[in-house]
Parts: structure tokens; sequence; C-alpha cells
């Protein structure tokens, strides 16, 4: 190998790139190597060495800036620096399986986000005939509840499995999601909010159950995100809302107010 190698032969020797050899030049992760009389690198076996070594501790996952103190560091020290690195790698690819296993899931909708309880109730729906639209707005509602309040969410889950038992309620229901359309100030809310009211507040024990949930300012800005959720794009439902949670509170429950 009289007079060494040009940095493109260097690189294709062992592997990599002009830029990667530049690049672990400026790390300091390769020396300089000598220079002919035109100026320009050439690099011997040695260089080469250091090259393959240094390359393969990268592939193998170990950072850059620890390389340079891994290929000068005792055998033991080494070999103790390798295993804690090992370490590190294990610990990354845990989180890249969760994160794969977590995208798998999201393949399937936001179900994937809810247990088979939620997801049954959502069945439900579809099987008393609501519409596609008001199931996704429900589906939606639960993902929210069981990510910022648990506790609302195990009691949001079992007043539907209770009240879609109810055909009168399912029917106030059905009413008001047809209502979408309505202009907001529409007088036939006040009829349906009343009679939806009403219909609740004969299993107030169903309702009683939660009372303590909107015990803190944290809790109550909770419930407002969950039970006002899509407000500003269906105004006619928002007004709804508020008529019924209104009645609910003539009705003595501390109803947060939004």
């Amino acid at each position: 190998m009289a007079g060494g190698l040009t940095i493109g032969q260097a690189a294709a020797f062992t592997g990599v790139t002009i830029k990667t050899v530049r690049h672990y030049h400026r790390l300091g992760l390769l020396g300089e190597p000598q220079r002919d009389s035109s100026g320009y690198r050439r690099y011997t076996s040695a260089d080469l060495l250091r090259l393959v070594q240094v390359r393969t501790l990268a592939e193998a996952g170990v950072p850059l800036a620890e390389i340079d103190g891994l290929l000068d560091a005792d055998p033991e020290r080494f070999t103790d620096a390798l295993a804690d690195i090992d370490r590190q790698l294990s610990d990354r690819i845990d989180a890249l399986i969760a994160r794969r296993d977590t995208l798998q899931r999201l393949a399937d909708g936001d179900r994937s986000l809810l247990p088979q309880r939620a997801c049954a109730v959502l069945d439900r729906l579809t099987e008393l005939g609501f519409r596609p639209d008001f199931v996704a707005t429900q589906r939606e509602g639960l993902v929210l509840a069981r990510a910022l309040d648990p506790e609302f969410f195990d009691g949001f889950v079992t007043q539907l499995e209770h009240r879609l038992e109810d055909p009168e309620y399912v029917e106030l229901q059905k009413r008001a999601w047809d209502a979408l359309s309505w202009d907001p100030e529409d007088p036939r809310l006040e009829e349906i909010a009343s009679a939806l009211a009403d219909n609740l507040l004969t299993n107030r024990a169903l309702m009683e159950a939660q009372a303590d949930v909107f015990s803190t300012h944290e809790a109550i800005t909770r419930y407002g995100l969950i039970n006002h959720h899509r407000a500003e794009q269906m105004p006619s439902m928002a007004r709804l809302t508020a008529l019924i949670e209104a009645e609910l509170r003539a009705a003595g429950f501390d109803i947060p107010y939004r």
C-alpha cells in the first residue's frame, strides 16, 4: 500500500462515505493522516483499522461522543462500557417495540384507546340505531374521559350502560341529536332538555354516585373539556347541554359551569 490510500479509497474499503470520514475527523475520532506532496490525505492500514473500529461501534449504537473514550480504554473498562451501552440499547428497543404496538393498535381507530367495556357501549349504541356521527362523538368523549379523568370515565361508562337500557332515554337522545341542525335558540330545545333532565332524575342514585367528582377546580376543568367536547362546532348541542345542566342544578345537583 505504497503511498497510502486516498480518502475515497479509504471510505470505499471500509464501507462508509467520504462525508462520514470527514465527520469522524471533525469529531476527533479519526486522527489526521499524513499528506502527500500535493497536500492530499493518505490513509495507512492503521488509519483504516481505526476507521473500521469507529464505524463498527457507531453501527452498534454507541453514541459518537463515547467512541473515542471506548477505543482508548483498557479492556476491563471497555467491557463495562459496552455492557452499559447494551442496557441502554435494550431500553430503547423496548420503548420502540411499545411504540410500534401502539401504532398497530391505532390502526383500529380510537376504539384501541378504550377498554372492552367501553367498546361494548359503543357497539350497543350502533345496535340501538344511533347515527354514526353520534357514536363517533360518544367515542371521542370516552377517549377524552379516560385520558383526562379515569374516575369520571368509570362513572361515565356505568351511566351509559344503565341509560341505554331505558327506551325513553334512547329515544330522547336520538331526538336531541336530530336537533343538531336546529338554531340554538329554537324553543324546542328547551322541551327536549326538560324531558332529558326529568329522565336523568328518575335515577338520582346513579347521578349521585359521581357527586364527588367535581370537588376540585382541576376536576371541574376536566369535566368541561369532556362534557362540552365539540361545543364550538355544534352550537345547538352546546345550548341543549347547558339547558340540561341548568335543570339538574335546579334539582340540587352541583353541576359545574363551563
